[in-house]
């Protein structure tokens, strides 16, 4: 499974964040490793010249294999409680998603050969 890590520049993108971030997601979401073939976290401040309640955000997208996106946006104090919360919430929709399929015998859709 691919992550791809974005931030503004308001919230600091260091490396230091941006893998404390990403191996956070890479534990909620271990589970699923095998069943996604991309995630991408987007963190950014939506108040980036003041400071406010909740007005960090974190966007995390994954791609389920032969699946459409799924995407979850949570907002908190820190960038860290926003990506826990949104890992949270997300594991809960793939747990949805791979479960109704198991439930009604969907396959996924074979890779597309070129």
């Amino acid at each position: 499974m691919q992550i791809q890590f974005n931030s503004d520049s308001s919230v600091m993108g260091t490396q230091n964040v941006a893998s404390r971030i990403e191996q956070k997601v890479r534990e909620k979401l271990a589970r699923f490793e095998e069943r996604l073939t991309r995630l991408e976290i987007h963190v950014h401040d939506e108040n980036a010249h003041k400071h406010g309640h909740d007005d960090k955000a974190c966007t995390i997208e994954a791609r389920p294999r032969g699946g459409r996106p799924i995407g979850v946006t949570e907002n908190a104090s820190t960038v860290d409680d926003a990506a826990r919360k949104a890992a949270t919430t997300l594991a809960q929709r793939l747990e949805r998603f791979f479960g109704r399929n198991e439930r009604h015998g969907h396959d996924p859709r074979p890779d597309k050969a070129l």
